[in-house]
């Protein structure tokens, strides 16, 4: 934390312009080093935070043409004294420009450093600190707006809030346990399962955002699949709104899985064409088949394909069986041909699935698939911008062991047992909660949250 830290902010490559991002205590020292202001002024007789035109010097020799910025602590990212020089985007002068950092005492920053020491030095909380890992990589409108909220508080204030029901439950329980003969308000156990019971259900209530969450943030692992020549890749050119795959009326056409991202409704979609299930003696068919088969255990989501103008097969009733376990939508195409299939009987063979009429020739299906995909994603939460979901796999795991706790200390208030043992899992429920937001968190857990971060951040 004693070192000044340097590393590239902007992506590499080609552009513009490149950033090269410095904190610490020797940042003003380095920057007068490096830096010639074309008004001849020296940083510190400038006003912190304007952008100032000049060049970075090396022995007297020109690196390159610059805009700087220094930014003086506290009121900056990491709290630390912050400089940016803000040169030509190419590899060459941003190199260069770092390079001379180093050289005139600067450490080249680890991973996420920068938002590491703006955890540390108290800036932002840790669930701060991931979403901004999450506002950079996100895929979706909807997937930054969460990301943006959990930056802003919001997910922090919540686990707050329910932290400091519980450390009120705690203290009266931990009064009652130690000073037993004192003039203090005794604690029941019809009292105390209430308290927890209302905690216990505001974690439950984030929870149940968890699995919509995580596909926001991630995607849906979405495979297509069905017998050869039902419609598979027309759907996927209909849902990408583009020819991306083959369509002819041979079976067999696609021979290997094509995999495209698209959003429906703020929902990334990694969305999968899979070759058609049959038996086959086609070497290269059969492995498009076994690709299908890897595909489709793998998946998230499964879309089922049938053509109505052709009676059930053998592998239709096979690709039956293994969906009864799965989240699956199922699409009756060719609706416009003779009907050789009926919509009641496939209910009765997959009752909880969803069953959609289409006719990809038609254009019709695609946008009840879409409400369909939409709805189940979901699952009835609501879609505004500012709710509020539970997006990071670390965090629901660290909800799930603090409704642990909570359940256990319920099931020993029914039996009536002492509040000492009652007591040791309310605290280490609060301690969980408290590692969401890192309050209670170990040092190598830390970095390696920090370490998934890019340079520069």
């Amino acid at each position: 934390m004693e070192d000044t830290i340097a590393a590239v902010a902007t992506a590499p490559g080609e552009a513009g312009i490149g950033i090269v991002r410095l904190s610490g205590e020797n940042v003003l020292q380095i920057i007068n080093d490096i830096f010639k202001p074309k008004s001849k002024k020296s940083i510190s007789a400038i006003d912190h935070r304007k952008l100032i035109y000049g060049h970075i010097i090396d022995n007297k020799q020109v690196i390159d043409e610059v805009l700087v910025v220094y930014m003086k602590a506290p009121h900056t990212y990491t709290k630390e004294d912050i400089a940016e020089i803000h040169c030509h985007g190419g590899m060459i002068p941003v190199r260069k420009i770092l390079e001379l950092t180093l050289k005139k005492g600067a450490r080249l920053a680890e991973k996420g450093e920068f938002t590491k020491r703006a955890f540390l030095n108290g800036r932002i909380d840790l669930s701060q600190a991931e979403a901004v890992m999450d506002i950079i990589s996100a895929k979706t409108d909807k997937g930054f707006d969460l990301a943006l909220n959990q930056l802003e508080g919001q997910l922090s204030e919540n686990i707050r809030q329910i932290r400091n029901a519980l450390l009120q439950t705690i203290a009266h329980v931990s009064v009652n346990i130690d000073y037993p003969e004192e003039d203090i308000e005794e604690i029941t156990y019809e009292n105390l399962k209430k308290q927890i019971s209302d905690i216990l259900s505001s974690i439950k209530n984030l929870l149940e955002t968890a699995d919509t969450g995580k596909i926001i943030k991630d995607g849906l692992n979405t495979v297509i699949i069905g017998r050869p020549n039902v419609g598979k890749s027309s759907l996927l050119n209909a849902l990408l709104k583009e020819s991306r795959a083959i369509v002819t009326e041979i079976p067999g056409t696609t021979r290997d899985i094509i995999e495209e991202m698209l959003h429906i409704n703020g929902i990334p979609l990694k969305i999968i064409d899979t070759a058609g299930i049959r038996e086959t003696s086609d070497v290269i068919e059969k492995i498009g088949v076994e690709k299908t088969k890897k595909s489709f255990n793998m998946a998230d989501l499964i879309i089922f394909m049938l053509n109505t103008s052709e009676p059930l097969a053998s592998e239709d009733h096979q690709i039956i069986e293994l969906l009864k376990h799965r989240k699956a939508i199922v699409v009756l195409n060719k609706t416009d041909l003779p009907q050789k299939i009926n919509i009641e009987e496939i209910q009765s063979l997959l009752p909880d699935k969803k069953i959609i009429q289409a006719s990809m020739k038609q254009g019709k299906g695609i946008k009840e698939l879409e409400e369909a995909i939409s709805d189940m994603v979901y699952s009835g939460h609501v879609s505004q911008k500012n709710t509020l979901m539970i997006t990071n796999i670390r965090h629901k795991n660290l909800l799930e062991k603090a409704k642990t706790f909570l359940e256990d200390s319920l099931s020993m208030i029914e039996r009536q047992e002492p509040l000492d043992f009652i007591d040791i899992d309310l605290k280490n429920a609060w301690e969980s909660l408290g590692e969401i937001i890192g309050e209670a968190v170990a040092e190598d857990i830390i970095d390696e949250i920090f370490s998934r971060f890019c340079l520069g951040k």
